[in-house]
């Protein structure tokens, strides 16, 4: 048996929390895009990371009207079984995309910092792109399984369901789910701990700009933990109690606050989306210069220095320090 909740809180909060962040999440990483494909030229490995993490961002945020439209009709799905699950499947999938996305970025700044002369930090463009389209295919394998959920009925669109019973497609789901979260996040800190160490090292640690870098780095993970960790560890509680209370006759009732605070958390996640443009692109003095050209607004004198310089040395690598 499956648990449903009415969750009236989830109703009244969630709708315009979604709105917002599909507009902001829509209107940035649809403008990093553009200039990606149309004003960033030539691209380098690090330029392909920036741009699938971008379409990653992108993807989940066009499908979160139809969740805010679900929650807005009182947890009612009007859309049929089959939109459902490619609904689910967007989430799921770019949710995940733009995790590894982040941990490869974070791969990338380590190699580049603290072993600057690796050959793969010379990788060319077309390897990248195979690199990121494996980082796909993983997460794709990780999250196609949504397809062969069921539903409570046809008006209940969930794949985190409570269930009084252990199920194989649901344990995995929430394995992956929690898999997602935790190894890329492990790795960002590793990458950032070497980083940091790396950078005060150098005799330069004083350097206003090795100082705003450290800056910069610090605030990249303190976002991921803020955006992601409420949602996985809420996760975490609800898959160790729901295997305590397995059977139990009370175990809907004892687990509605618990999915209602998932539930909040997990549309929290959607923030890093619309975070990751102000923070990987419009933080970037070469970006900002490029998308004020795209956007034909004035150039200040620093940003048309900038602007020389992209012209002399071509794309420089945005996720670089």
């Amino acid at each position: 048996m499956r648990c449903s909740f009415n969750g009236t809180l989830l109703i009244n909060v969630l709708p315009p929390l979604l709105m917002t962040e599909f507009v902001l999440g829509v209107l940035g990483n649809g403008l990093a895009l553009w200039i990606f494909c149309f004003h960033l030229r030539p691209w380098k490995s690090s330029t392909v990371l920036l741009f699938n993490l971008a379409m990653a961002d992108f993807l989940l945020n066009i499908v979160l009207p139809l969740r805010a439209s679900y929650y807005f009709a009182g947890i009612k799905w009007k859309f049929g079984n089959a939109l459902c699950n490619i609904c689910l499947f967007m989430l799921a999938l770019n949710r995940s995309g733009s995790t590894f996305f982040l941990m490869a970025i974070a791969v990338d700044r380590y190699m580049r910092v603290v072993h600057p002369h690796h050959p793969i930090n010379s990788l060319s463009v077309s390897k990248a792109i195979i690199g990121a389209l494996g980082l796909w295919l993983i997460t794709t394998s990780m999250t196609a399984h949504v397809f062969s959920l069921s539903h409570i009925n046809t008006t209940y669109c969930e794949s985190f369901m409570i269930d009084t019973k252990t199920k194989g497609n649901l344990s995995w789901h929430k394995f992956a789910f929690l898999f997602s979260f935790y190894m890329p996040l492990l790795v960002i800190l590793y990458c950032t701990f070497c980083i940091v160490r790396n950078l005060k090292g150098r005799q330069l640690a004083q350097h206003a700009k090795i100082k705003k870098a450290l800056y910069f780095i610090i605030v990249v993970v303190v976002l991921f933990i803020i955006c992601f960790l409420p949602s996985n560890f809420t996760q975490l509680v609800i898959w160790i109690k729901s295997y305590k209370l397995a059977g139990s006759s009370n175990m809907c009732s004892e687990m509605e606050n618990l999915t209602i605070v998932f539930y909040i958390t997990i549309s929290l996640t959607y923030l890093n989306s619309v975070l990751d443009p102000v923070v990987y692109y419009f933080s970037s003095p070469v970006f900002k210069s490029i998308c004020r050209k795209a956007l034909h607004l004035p150039e200040t004198e620093n940003a048309e220095s900038t602007e020389k310089k992209t012209r002399e040395t071509g794309s420089q690598s945005i996720s670089q320090l």
